[in-house]
């Protein structure tokens, strides 16, 4: 793949989105849509990377970024459904895809069909979770779908190795299904705590945040090439390491979170975008394939849409049979899971949530030609053109109608409203706390070389600039102007650094207490952040000049 052709790509990706954006529309929608035409014009050369490319390069940040904004607490909060989704939605997914598909397709045995069902099983949550947030989905339902999407590759992933080694003849390290999973789960995990207890460390030791945040950079990459080279998950290996790395970003310098947060947000964008653009730009090549292959497109496409409607008809069946038990058993008093966490309206989102993205064109397009006795792989050709059409199909249906069923449902609670306005008051209590205490202890134990006088209008400075920066502004410019003392600006940026740290302490002692929740916690903590960089300037500009 020529490397000018994909920096066009990104650049057009990135002024596609942009426009997008302006216009109020769904960003991933359009670069699909505009990917297809494109494909078909004149002199379009075929934009292809190799699975190993996108599995190896481009899902690792991806997924380590959603991890290091996901909350550890959160995650443990609503492990059940997220494991439902994650593994047995997935499980359900692949196997009745691979009976619909051997059934309806001639040249398409069972275990092709296996594997066909492990490459579009599954989900990618990126728009679903981007429209939820715009519209205010219920946090929970959002924490559900993105926890999902942190699992759910590495269940599809490990099903495709073991139908893959069943059809070509080929061998995994362990020959039991159930036991290569456990593996694969146990040595991800363990891959990825471990590398990211080893960069927490040296990270912690370094104090350059240019270097910290390259070697945050590196981490994910890392953890999942070491995962797989010892055939364990990598896509578990990344998202364990993310979520440790998230957990303990609070150990980290203020500079570094803030180069952090940017880099990983910028990367984000541009990889989803280019990820889109590109899944648009297969069409037309997929096409010249059925038709070098021998394969009659027409009816190619006819199982293509057969196994699309399989597709997103499998999610919404299994997610709402789930809560129609749930409410029968509670019903009749049978149910020992206590209250459920979604309403009705809210599990109708989460099963209509089923968009596939990059995974399955990566999974598909790691079919092997041959099987080990040399001939070629049945169905491959087949394989890869239903991939195709469920991924931009599923984007294009669900994608472009969810915003619509969010509206008419109406989902949103107005007690998750209150209870994050309650956890916000929460923090500013205790964050007002730590710093009324901390200026305390600043007014009995001054520091050397100024004077009770001088300390207390620099004190009375920071508690202001503290309450609202604004109001400090407003009453300056209405020409209330503190009384000269010396040096006070350096000492005032000293002492005000001073009392955001101890903010952040208790902030992070709260969440770890469980008097506060960790998306609180980083909200403010991201304020915080700012001021402090802020006065950190303001002092090495003071101490400079």
């Amino acid at each position: 793949m020529n490397g000018t052709w994909i920096l066009l790509v990104v650049i057009a990706a990135v002024a596609v989105t942009g426009l997008a954006n302006r216009g109020n529309l769904q960003a991933p929608l359009v670069l699909v849509t505009i990917g297809s035409i494109a494909s078909f014009l004149p002199g379009m050369p075929r934009l292809e990377l190799h699975p190993d490319i996108i599995l190896g390069v481009v899902l690792p940040p991806l997924l380590y970024s959603a991890a290091l904004r996901f909350s550890v607490a959160t995650f443990r909060r609503h492990l059940a459904p997220i494991l439902r989704l994650g593994i047995f939605t997935v499980l359900v997914t692949a196997f009745a895809v691979a009976f619909s598909a051997s059934a309806l397709v001639p040249d398409l045995p069972l275990g092709a069909a296996l594997v066909l069902g492990a490459v579009v099983a599954p989900t990618d949550a990126v728009s679903a979770v981007a429209v939820g947030q715009r519209l205010g989905l219920p946090k929970r339902v959002i924490a559900v779908l993105t926890g999902e999407g942190l699992v759910n590759d590495a269940t599809a992933l490990t099903l495709f190795t073991v139908a893959v080694s069943a059809v070509a003849g080929t061998r995994v390290l362990v020959d039991s299904p159930v036991v290569f999973f456990g593996y694969e789960v146990a040595g991800g995990v363990a891959i990825g705590l471990l590398l990211a207890v080893v960069v927490h460390r040296v990270r912690g030791r370094m104090y350059d945040s240019p270097l910290e945040t390259v070697l945050g950079l590196v981490l994910p990459f890392t953890a999942y090439l070491a995962a797989e080279e010892i055939e364990a998950s990598g896509v578990l290996a990344v998202v364990a390491a993310g979520l440790y790395m998230g957990h303990r970003a609070t150990d980290a310098s203020v500079a570094t979170r803030i180069q952090e947060r940017a880099v990983w947000e910028s990367l984000d964008v541009l990889l989803e975008m280019f990820v889109f653009a590109y899944m648009g730009l297969q069409l037309k090549f997929v096409i010249d394939e059925v038709r070098e292959s021998g394969l009659d497109v027409h009816r190619a496409f006819l199982y293509a849409f057969a196994v699309l409607g399989v597709v997103i008809a499998v999610r919404p069946l299994w997610v709402l049979l789930h809560w129609a038990r749930r409410r029968l058993t509670r019903e009749v008093g049978l149910d020992r899971l206590g209250r459920d966490q979604f309403t009705g309206r809210e599990y109708l989102v989460i099963s209509w949530a089923g968009m596939r993205g990059v995974v399955t064109l990566a999974a598909a397009g790691g079919v092997p030609l041959v099987l080990a006795s040399g001939e070629p792989f049945p169905g491959r050709e087949t394989i890869q053109v239903i991939a195709f059409v469920v991924a931009v199909g599923t984007l294009l249906i669900q994608g472009a109608t969810m915003p619509a069923l969010i509206r008419v449902l109406n989902v949103a609670d107005p007690y998750e409203r209150l209870y994050a306005q309650e956890q916000m008051e929460r923090a500013r209590t205790i964050s007002g706390t730590a710093a009324e205490q901390h200026l305390a202890l600043l007014a009995k134990n001054p520091p050397d070389g100024v004077d009770a006088e001088a300390l207390q209008r620099i004190l009375a400075r920071v508690n202001r600039s503290m309450k609202a920066r604004l109001e400090a502004q407003q009453a300056e410019e209405a020409g209330e102007h503190e009384p000269a003392v010396p040096d006070s600006g350096t000492l005032f940026e000293k002492l005000r650094r001073s009392v955001l740290r101890a903010q952040r302490q208790a902030l992070i002692a709260a969440r770890d207490n469980g008097d506060l929740d960790d998306e609180t916690l980083r909200t403010v903590l991201e304020g915080l952040d700012v001021e402090e960089a802020a006065a950190e300037e303001r002092l090495n500009r003071r101490t400079r000049y």
